[in-house]
């Protein structure tokens, strides 16, 4: 009896890193964090914040979340709707100044809401990093930017990093606010988190608090000690000085990495989950706003049965028990909501059950690239694994009773 008690007791506490031996390999980190309608409640933080330091990583200690940035910029663009300052069907030509086109359809305009669901035609094959000095304009000028065989609206649905740099920048043409103080207006700040893009704005305390983020590899990949500030934290072309004291906002938000440059712990992520799960018309979005995002991705069922099988506005379905899909990550027979992220060795995901009552964020690092390359093949097993653990954690905090923050 006294060992059943001990093993429960074991399994509702947090599960916390203790400090690497420094004669051995530091263990990678991964930290998950659960939330309900009325709380947050960490669950597992193991591993180290960075092989340098052999820090035991914290709960909210800030991290690229990669992917989970577009919904993010989702949320902000519907806030901006709700204002009344972006139309999500207005031709985003009229927001950026000039015209941006598919080569083969000069004749059909390209909107934000297709923009959101990857189906304006865009794809990543003239890639998507424009760096502070270069053109958003001649990037997307360029025809491999583009897909050929159907016109914007039309074309299948490709998931394409670079249509958040044509996201971002329209909002900021449409504000006259940069996208860091733009999300700081429309998110962070109203849902009380503190986060930023590529570190533009962050605290001193949330850059010596970073995860380092390293490839299965070792090889260090993003915001190790060196690649943090005062180091350049954006990418900047050849010759150009890296400051933001001259960036025009409405030129080229991609120096933000809107596609996936957030740094936020899991404990504020887990903060922004409750809130959008809530869906409270007038509390953060309106409820026209609500039902539009909602809607898109139950109806964006797409081709792509390897992963992204629905997709809307910056927000995936997945685990549908009806659809031979490989986008299957809790198993329970309910459908969730919310968005991946994978980069530079880190797995991530902000996810909530279809009956709006429990969700998850989590991010593990050093994690192998899944075969066919990024944004492809489903959930590694790893991830899996690490929500079966967080679940049985979390059954067993309320078999005892033990409620979050």
């Amino acid at each position: 009896m006294i060992r059943t008690l001990l093993a429960a007791l074991a399994l509702a506490l947090p599960i916390t890193a203790s400090a690497a031996d420094d004669t051995q390999k530091p263990p990678p980190a991964a930290v998950v964090v659960a939330f309900d309608r009325e709380s947050v409640t960490p669950l597992i933080a193991e591993g180290v914040r960075n092989f340098d330091s052999r820090e035991p990583v914290a709960f909210n200690d800030p991290v690229r979340i990669a992917s989970i940035s577009k919904l993010i910029m989702a949320l902000a663009t519907l806030r901006l709707v709700d204002e009344g300052k972006i139309d999500l069907d207005a031709d985003v030509s009229d927001y950026l100044g000039f015209t941006v086109r598919s080569p083969n359809f000069p004749e059909t305009p390209v909107t934000l809401a297709q923009l959101l669901s990857h189906r304006a035609g865009l794809r990543d094959k003239a890639g998507y990093i424009i760096p502070l000095g270069a053109s958003l304009e001649e990037k997307l000028a360029d025809p491999d930017a583009w897909y050929p065989q159907a016109p914007p609206g039309e074309a299948p649905f490709e998931y394409a990093n670079l249509g958040s740099p044509v996201v971002a920048t329209a909002l900021e043409a449409a504000t006259g606010e940069r996208y860091d103080a733009l999300l700081e207006r429309t998110v962070f700040g109203p849902l009380g988190v503190e986060a930023c893009v590529n570190w533009v704005g962050c605290s001193d305390d949330m850059v010596v608090r970073a995860v380092a983020l390293y490839r299965h590899t070792d090889e260090p990949a993003r915001d190790y000690p060196g690649d943090l500030p005062p180091a350049c934290s954006i990418p900047v072309a050849e010759g150009v000085e890296c400051t933001l004291e001259d960036y025009v906002p409405g030129t080229n938000a991609s120096v933000f990495s809107p596609q996936g440059g957030v740094r936020i712990g899991m404990v504020d992520l887990a903060k922004i989950g409750q809130r959008v799960m809530q869906l409270k018309a007038g509390d953060f979005l309106q409820r026209k706003s609500i039902d539009r995002l909602i809607a898109s991705a139950v109806t964006g069922q797409t081709d792509n049965q390897e992963f992204f099988c629905a997709y809307g506005f910056g927000l995936q379905m997945i685990d549908n028990p009806n659809w031979d899909c490989s986008d299957k990550l809790f198993g329970t027979g309910m459908i969730f909501f919310g968005h991946s992220g994978e980069a530079y060795g880190l797995q991530s995901g902000l996810w909530w059950g279809s009956d709006s009552e429990t969700g998850y964020v989590y991010f593990q690092t050093q994690a192998p690239p899944p075969v066919g390359g990024e944004d492809t093949g489903g959930f590694s097993q790893g991830e899996k694994d690490l929500m079966k653990r967080a679940r049985k954690i979390l059954a067993a905090r309320q078999e005892t009773g033990e409620s979050g923050d």
